[in-house]
């Protein structure tokens, strides 16, 4: 494979069109990919993603089509940014269009809904054989394409794949890692959102900073005890796709999750807080998935649990705090690190 393969993009939202800008800056050939052809070429034509990051410049490098045959036609590597609903049937689109040898990539955060898999056992069943990697990490896609100081981490089973792909990410304002704990790496990505919008409610209700890092901190408790329970390394958790990406969407109003969670802490109904955002929240979704895989593990997370309730309408975030604050004291690690505290 030379050094630097053609590389498409699939979704044109705000982190897909950031991270082709990125690399075709890189000296990448690089294709952005979306189903709206009208969209496309109006991002053609002006060098603007209006819609999703209006303002900022596209490369005058970066390729636009609307064909998916066409877009993935030749490409060295395929990199998916598709909402996390959207991404098995991706893969069935892709399936009969890639070449041989074409390795495939995602920055999409998230379970498949309704069974708990993770995309990464979507990717071997749909699409077997193939190299494949993740791209997470604590990462806006705002600030990514306005040039602000980033970093990301590639995690795969196949090590020189991850460092192709790290180093075709690797830029001036973007530090890019890599690693081999893909399990990992996806549960941390997809659980912040659910943790986000729990301190967004917090924050939403005015409880204060001292609020805001007690959940942060007993969120990540839970991320470390599910992890473990998975299979997925602790160190990894407490990297980029774990811990710097909770910081993040935990703190950061940039993040939809936790303006979903300000939005329900202020009294706004969920229908409505969704409308205002006016994007895809992952959390609404992602929730249910943990509470399964929390289920099946025998592991009480209290936080993520409350977070569901409250997206379900189950309880008022008022009814879900108290019910957090009303559980028993306890030692903070009864068993240990990963205990079922």
């Amino acid at each position: 494979m030379p050094d630097h393969p053609k590389l498409t993009v699939l979704g044109a939202g705000s982190w897909g069109t950031a991270l082709a800008a990125l690399i075709a800056r890189n000296g990448v050939p690089t294709t952005l990919w979306g189903r709206d052809a009208g969209a496309l070429a109006a991002m053609a034509a002006a060098r603007v993603n209006q819609r999703y990051l209006p303002d900022i410049e596209l490369p005058e490098q970066l390729g636009y089509e609307s064909d998916l045959a066409r877009a993935v036609r030749g490409a060295g590597i395929v990199l998916i940014v598709v909402p996390s609903h959207a991404f098995a049937s991706m893969l069935d689109e892709l399936a009969p269009l890639l070449d041989a040898d074409t390795a495939i990539a995602w920055a999409t955060k998230g379970f498949e809904p309704g069974t708990g898999r993770f995309l990464h056992e979507l990717v071997a069943e749909k699409l077997p054989g193939r190299a494949a990697a993740v791209v997470t990490g604590p990462s806006f896609a705002k600030e990514v394409a306005s040039g602000l100081p980033s970093a990301v981490t590639v995690h795969s089973d196949d090590a020189a794949f991850a460092q192709q792909l790290a180093t075709l990410l690797h830029a001036p304002n973007l530090r890019a890692y890599s690693g081999g704990d893909v399990l990992g790496a996806e549960l941390g990505g997809a659980m912040k959102n659910v943790l986000a919008v729990a301190t967004g409610i917090a924050d939403g209700m005015d409880l204060g900073l001292n609020a805001r890092a007690g959940l942060i901190t007993r969120g990540m408790n839970e991320m470390l005890r599910l992890g473990v329970a998975l299979g997925a390394r602790p160190e990894t958790l407490i990297g980029l796709s774990g811990l710097g990406d909770l910081v993040l969407t935990c703190t950061g109003d940039l993040s939809r999750n936790r303006r979903l969670g300000l939005a329900l802490g202020q009294g706004i109904a969920i229908d409505e807080a969704v409308r205002r955002i006016g994007q895809v929240v992952e959390s609404i979704l992602t929730a249910d998935e943990v509470a399964r895989l929390a289920d099946k593990h025998g592991l009480d997370l209290p936080i993520s649990a409350s977070v569901r309730a409250v997206l379900h309408g189950e309880v008022t975030p008022v009814a879900g705090l108290k019910a957090l604050m009303a559980r028993e004291q306890k030692p903070e690690y009864p068993h240990g690190l990963f205990g079922n505290a």
